[in-house]
């Protein structure tokens, strides 16, 4: 991996840049200090307890969800051998207590230390005034932060179906991201049997098999990578698989995903229809379907569709409330098995 290219790294972007530049290039790009003002990050360069205390000074005690993997166990997150369930267990903790865990381990032998992360904490639920200490002008305003803490956590190649904005508050982070056509040469999992709801890659971050997964080769060839440090932050675009490895024992991380798209339905319902309906198909089939799906739906509407008037595209047209309606009413009779 020392080989693998690096994401691009900007110095001083505002929300002009950032929305004008950087999002519509649909790109990783590397936010240096971009959060290097925040009390937490001021905090984490004074030390480890410093950084704690200030976390501790935003917990309402509301339980929290620990995930934990035993002493020797190298902080990979991810399936058991035989896939029948997953390495790490859960189970209820504290905040505060969960911080004062970390500390006490944080000096020992990697090989000594048991596995603990916390993660994806919605800080509206959990440290309530955390947001407005820490503005994120970014990021749409529903866009609550996450906070992430834990040791030395390996969590395994996946994707989100978000924008996201990662900011290493305390510790360091490396991130090695993919772009989504890379998707096959990632080897995905199940969609439906997953840690964390998001299908995880099953290549081994570290010494990949060639004769299992031959074509991860090509995945490396596109992969891109960054490492960060406290007041850092990661603009990772929808849909890029990323590799996240927590180099220090004591790590905090906060990320805002948002989609600012129309709520139009789920994209995953589509795609299991489309499983249940094309995928075992004839392969003469499936091929008229792709030729169907590309020109239809994966091409701009404007160039597809512009040989008939706006009114005369029926329920190809642009959304709008009666089209919606009218689609989920044919949707809804085909689901209840009516002609």
């Amino acid at each position: 991996m020392s080989e693998t290219a690096q994401i691009l790294i900007r110095h001083g972007v505002d929300l002009k840049t950032f929305d004008a530049e950087i999002r519509p290039a649909a790109q990783p790009v590397v936010l240096k200090d971009l959060v290097s003002d925040w009390p937490v990050v001021r905090a984490a360069r004074e030390s480890r307890r410093a950084l704690a205390d200030c976390l501790r000074g935003f917990d309402r005690g509301r339980p929290v969800t620990v995930v934990e993997r035993p002493a020797g166990s190298s902080g990979h997150l991810f399936y058991r051998p035989d896939m029948s369930g997953f390495n790490f267990t859960r189970a209820p903790g504290q905040i505060g207590a969960t911080l004062d865990r970390l500390l006490a381990i944080a000096d020992q032998p990697e090989a000594d230390a048991p596995t603990i992360f916390l993660e994806s904490m919605p800080t509206a639920e959990f440290l309530p005034d955390f947001a407005a200490a820490h503005p994120m002008p970014f990021v749409p305003r529903d866009a609550g932060p996450r906070v992430w803490i834990g040791n030395r956590v390996k969590v395994q190649t996946h994707f989100d179906l978000l924008y996201n904005i990662a900011c290493v508050v305390g510790g360091r982070r490396r991130f090695t991201l993919f772009p989504p056509e890379q998707m096959p040469n990632l080897y995905p999992g199940p969609i439906d049997f997953t840690p964390s709801g998001t299908p995880l890659s099953m290549v081994p971050f570290v010494a990949p098999d060639a004769a299992q997964f031959p074509r991860y080769a090509e995945a490396l060839r596109h992969a891109r990578s960054a490492e960060l440090e406290p007041g850092d932050a990661l603009y990772i675009p929808y849909g890029w698989w990323h590799h996240v490895e927590s180099l220090t024992p004591f790590n905090v991380l906060v990320n805002y995903w948002w989609n600012d798209a129309p709520p139009l339905g789920s994209p995953y319902s589509v795609l299991l229809h489309a499983a249940l309906t094309l995928r075992d198909l004839p392969a003469d089939q499936r091929a008229v379907w792709s030729g169907i799906f590309a020109h239809l739906v994966f091409t701009d509407p404007e160039q597809s569709m512009r040989h008939l008037p706006p009114a005369q595209r029926g329920l190809l047209s642009p959304p709008s409330a009666r089209r919606i309606q009218e689609v989920r009413r044919i949707l809804a009779q085909t689901f209840a098995g009516k002609p």
